[in-house]
C-alpha cells in the first residue's frame, strides 16, 4: 500500500514538472512518465488490459509523436 502512495506522489511530481519545464522534450518525457505510472497503478488495480493499453498508447505512442513533432519545430518554449 505504501508503494502505491509512493507511485501517486511520484506521478504528481512528474505532472508538476511537465508543466514547469521550459524544454519541451523534457516536458514530454515527464508526461510520458505520468502515463507510465498510471499504467502501473492500473495493473495494481487488477486491470492488466487497461495497463497495457495505457503503456502502449499513452506512454509510448503519444510521447513518440510529440517528440517527432518537437524535433521538426523549435525545441524550447520562449
Amino acid at each position: 500500500m505504501i508503494f502505491v502512495f509512493f507511485l501517486i506522489l511520484l506521478m504528481l511530481i512528474a505532472a508538476m514538472a511537465a508543466s514547469v519545464f521550459r524544454d519541451l522534450i523534457s516536458a514530454v518525457i515527464a508526461a510520458a512518465l505520468v502515463s507510465l505510472i498510471a499504467s502501473i497503478l492500473f495493473y495494481f488495480l487488477q486491470a492488466p488490459d487497461v495497463a497495457m493499453a495505457e503503456a502502449a498508447i499513452g506512454a509510448a505512442l503519444t510521447a513518440a509523436i510529440f517528440i517527432i513533432a518537437i524535433r521538426r519545430t523549435e525545441r524550447y518554449e520562449e
